[in-house]
């Protein structure tokens, strides 16, 4: 049986050679697709893509934790609000300035709430 130091040291090899080879193979590719993710990152229908998948996706996760135990109304809220304001940033509304501003709030909130309900779920378990 190895030690716990022998075991960390190959772990940490693995580990190393690991970074190694992702460094090696995927940061070429990376760098190629810098142009690729600029032009997505200006493109107005990622931002409506993004909101078609966190809208089923909200739903389906809080619709679930529902099932199992009512959740309080802020988390109902806050979730709405969250995909509101990403809405709003994703439609340029009120105008385009507030795009961004309206787009990483949403986006937070919206993950505080994800974050809360998976917090009260391992509670729950």
């Amino acid at each position: 049986m190895k030690s716990p130091s022998a075991a960390l040291l190959d772990a940490g090899a693995v580990a190393l050679s690991s970074l190694c080879l992702l460094h090696c193979l995927a940061l070429p590719l990376l760098a190629a697709a810098l142009p690729l993710f600029g032009v997505w990152a200006e493109a107005e229908w990622v931002h409506l893509v993004f909101v078609a998948i966190a809208l089923p996706m909200t739903g389906f996760a809080l619709w679930r934790a529902e099932r199992r135990q009512p959740l309080p109304a802020l988390a109902w809220l806050s979730a709405g609000m969250g995909l509101a304001l990403l809405m709003a940033g994703a439609l340029a509304l009120p105008s385009h300035a507030w795009e961004t501003p309206l787009t990483v709030t949403g986006s937070l909130l919206l993950a505080a709430t994800h974050l809360w309900n998976a917090q009260h779920r391992h509670r729950r378990s």
